[in-house]
């Protein structure tokens, strides 16, 4: 009797398992076969298509009206370039907050945790407003100076981070006679690499997936971020390409998949790095 229960409830779990499977891949598979159909419908009687092209991705680059290639060269610059200001910003912001103690540091704390709870486009006119006077509107300065500046706020789970791992070790480096410089670059951060990982992913595809910030800041067609250009593709309802749309979405999610598989191999160095000399 305990063995047919033991049998019933392995075979629900490996069926809730696979239905969770298939909501979770269907409509990832469904965007890449439509973009491989010929047409430019969004609705098929066939789930697999009769005929595969790949016109529409020739199409993207290719076509006059619409500059994808463009796009998605300045989403990707915009979204390096912030990850790496991003990254670095909120790793010393937090490491100054997690091991020093100066006049301010908890209140500078506490507005921090406030602001953090407002959604950020509350903010969208009053930085529309500053950008305006500092006549940085339709510019990728712009994105990249707010992108990297606001996550700082969100640092707060490294700076959890930073206070988990011992003082000691940095009390024996400057008894050794190492400078807080060297302490932050030879101990702290060999033993953040998970952290850092982590910081560089959510940068990297917050920035490459937003669309609200860079639509209210880009005007010119030319410097479009992918988000906003592919929903260009799909605004107007006379000239409305699904198809090609979904051939869009598929070569979106490659620089995302590229990132994280890099970064996934420094993720274990870290985790493995970090269990050794804790």
């Amino acid at each position: 009797m305990r063995k047919w229960k033991n049998n019933v409830r392995l075979t629900l779990s490996y069926a809730l398992l696979l239905l969770i499977s298939a909501v979770a891949i269907y409509p990832a598979l469904w965007v890449v076969l439509s973009s491989l159909r010929p047409g430019g419908s969004l609705y098929s009687e066939h789930f697999w298509p009769r005929q595969f092209t790949l016109v529409h991705y020739a199409e993207l680059f290719t076509s006059k009206a619409y500059l994808y290639g463009t796009w998605y060269l300045n989403t990707l610059k915009i979204a390096v370039v912030t990850m790496i200001l991003s990254t670095i910003l909120v790793t010393l912001s937090m490491y100054a907050l997690s091991r020093f103690r100066f006049r301010g540091r908890k209140t500078a704390l506490t507005v921090m945790l406030v602001l953090g709870m407002f959604p950020s486009f509350m903010s969208l006119i009053a930085i529309y407003i500053i950008l305006l006077q500092l006549n940085l509107l339709d510019t990728h300065m712009a994105l990249i100076l707010v992108y990297s500046a606001g996550a700082a706020l969100g640092g707060f789970i490294v700076k959890g981070f930073f206070d988990t791992i011992p003082r000691s070790l940095d009390e024996a480096a400057r008894i050794d006679g190492a400078s807080h410089l060297q302490v932050f670059a030879k101990i702290m951060l060999p033993l953040s690499k998970p952290m850092l990982t982590y910081v560089a992913l959510t940068s990297f595809t917050g920035v490459w997936g937003d669309f609200i910030f860079a639509r209210l800041v880009l005007r010119t067609k030319e410097n479009w971020t992918v988000a906003v250009g592919m929903w260009d593709l799909v605004n107007s309802l006379q000239n409305s390409n699904f198809t090609m749309f979904a051939a869009g979405s598929v070569l979106v999610a490659i620089p995302i998949t590229l990132l994280f598989i890099f970064l996934q191999r420094f993720l274990v160095q870290g985790l493995t790095s970090g269990a050794s000399k804790g």
